[in-house]
């Protein structure tokens, strides 16, 4: 089905941009919760209409990302764990360990922002990049002590 987004969403695209999804996901979620209208013909005059404000808001958004991104760049946190004799993690540092290590930082992010392909295994210092916005991703450092 396809559906002009009302708003951003970070899978499918910007607001104002024209999308096919699924069938249930539009009737069941984009649709009810008015992050998508159905495109038709009235539905894309409406967004012609409204297409200077949809860029302005763009842009605000983008503003407001790039703000944040700057705010992140510089960011380092330190997580302890505990180590074997060699160097190896008895577990593993994950995302939610890198969000509480930010978060008594008073740095808040959200967990699909944080962009960790794999759980970090070994002591050492990392650079984990975040998702900000489309296009815009700040990284930060983490290291990994033993204890």
């Amino acid at each position: 089905m396809k559906v002009i987004l009302t708003e951003t969403i970070e899978s499918l695209g910007i607001i104002g941009t024209e999308v096919t999804v699924a069938d249930g996901y539009a009737r069941n979620y984009l649709l009810p919760q008015q992050k998508a209208v159905p495109d038709t013909p009235q539905n894309r005059k409406k967004l012609e209409q409204a297409k200077a404000k949809v860029e302005l808001q763009i842009a605000k958004e983008r503003e407001i990302a790039e703000e944040m991104a700057k705010r992140l760049e510089g960011v380092s946190c330190q997580i302890t764990a505990k180590v074997s004799e060699e160097d190896r993690l008895y577990g593993s540092v994950t995302v939610n360990d890198i969000i509480d290590a930010l978060s008594s930082q008073d740095v808040g992010v959200e967990k699909r922002m944080i962009l960790l392909a794999d759980p970090i295994k070994t002591i050492g210092t990392y650079k984990v990049p975040i998702r900000v916005y489309k296009g815009v991703e700040p990284e930060i450092t983490v290291e990994v002590v033993g204890e």
